[in-house]
């Protein structure tokens, strides 16, 4: 498929966290690290759900998932909060991007970013799809 072609794939990216390290990094850092790693929406939407925890590791999954997409890691100015996780209103995760985390994006040619989340008590996990 030639590169100009819509929905032509850029790049895809992947990761995997213990829930339990979120978990330890929110009691040792609190409000501290959750503002410096997830947006207001972010924190209000996770902060509301019963497993809280889990959202915000699935969160942290799909921030990483991301910066793989966009082939950056977290370099050359990209702010945790540039990768925004929203909800549709069927539940479903759709990614936000501001910031040097966009510019990146249109840089590289990616369109969209698809993602999807899951969890469980102990795992969570994100996949991500940059298309053009």
């Amino acid at each position: 498929m030639p590169n100009d072609s819509p929905g032509h794939l850029i790049s895809i990216g992947t990761d995997i966290i213990e829930c339990v390290r979120i978990a330890q990094m929110i009691e040792k850092h609190g409000e501290v690290f959750l503002q410096r790693v997830f947006t207001q929406k972010e924190i209000q939407y996770c902060s509301s759900r019963k497993a809280a925890t889990q959202h915000y590791a699935g969160r942290w999954a799909a921030k990483e998932a991301v910066l793989k997409v966009l082939g950056t890691g977290w370099a050359k100015g990209i702010l945790w909060t540039d990768v925004e996780i929203v909800n549709e209103v069927s539940g479903a995760p759709k990614l936000v991007l501001t910031g040097k985390a966009a510019e990146i994006a249109r840089d590289r040619g990616i369109r969209e970013v698809m993602i999807t989340i899951s969890h469980c008590r102990a795992y969570a996990t994100a996949f991500a799809t940059g298309v053009a």
